[in-house]
Formats: C-alpha cells, structure tokens, sequence
C-alpha cells in the first residue's frame, strides 16, 4: 500500500514506531476479550496453515504495530492493535475477486460493504481484487475471515 495517506484508522493504534511493544501490553492494550478472540482467530488459522507470527510496522505511520501472519513465507493477512480490539487488513489480487464473489451473499453485511468498498488493487479479467480493513468486533465474524484469508491462500492443513 504505496499510498499510506488514503487511509486513516477509526480506531486508537500502537503507533510509535521506535517502540517495538512487548506482547503483554499489547494484550493490555487490545484488552482481554479481543486479545482472546484475536488469539482464537490465530487458532483457526493455525488448523489451516503453516503459520508464522512476527511483529511489524508496515506501511508507514497511519497503520501502527501489527501482527504480520504468513503460511510459510507467503502473507496471509496484517492484524493491527487496536484499542479495545484489532483489524484485520488483507489484500485480494483479481483471480481471488472471482473467488470473493462467489461466496459474497454468503458473508456478513459488513463485510460485503467492505468489499464492495475495497481500495482496489490487482485485476483478472473482469474482476478487480482490493485491500480491505476489518475491525472485528465479535467472534461470528472470524469464520468470514478466515473464508477471506482461505480464497487468497488456499489451506494447506486438513481441518
């Protein structure tokens, strides 16, 4: 995301970059109950991939610390720290778009807006992929996630 000033957070970050937190005060600063389904969200993830966890600070200073998630060394997704909770950030490239639109009635309404409201990035054919940011607010919508992160990367694990 090579143009960091189209997006603003909502939502309170661990913005200053020149310290690195230590997980117990993120898990302070996203507060127990997000930082439970956070840690639910990773769970799942973990049933479907070879996954890798590191802290970063990418895309410049209006995204803040983040959890970068990989399977293997492939991105699956950012999850950014909140204040009271997380957001998920996840790019989906054109042949992925099909993939989104397939499923698109049968995800939650707020994330179909964030869909259809994707900064957009990448495209195959007809279809344009796009970087969605999702605040997750309550566990019904992890499934939805990991739906999402499943048409970028397709599960390697057996559930």
């Amino acid at each position: 995301m090579s143009d960091e000033d189209k997006f603003v957070s909502e939502k309170k970050r661990l913005s200053e970059k020149s310290h690195q937190p230590a997980e117990d005060f993120i898990q302070s600063y996203m507060g127990d109950d997000s930082w439970q389904r956070l840690m639910r969200f990773e769970n799942l993830l973990r049933e479907r991939y070879v996954l890798n966890r590191e802290i970063k600070f990418p895309f410049g200073n209006n995204y803040g610390w983040s959890f970068r998630y990989a399977h293997n060394k492939t991105l699956l997704l950012y999850v950014f720290f909140e204040e009271n909770g997380f957001c998920c950030t996840i790019s989906i490239g054109g042949k992925g778009a099909m993939e989104v639109e397939k499923i698109f009635s049968e995800l939650n309404p707020k994330l179909q807006a964030m869909w259809e409201n994707r900064y957009p990035c990448g495209h195959h054919g007809d279809y344009y992929g796009g970087w969605i940011h999702y605040s997750v607010e309550n566990d019904d919508e992890l499934l939805d996630m990991i739906r999402l992160v499943g048409v970028k990367v397709k599960p390697k694990k057996q559930d």
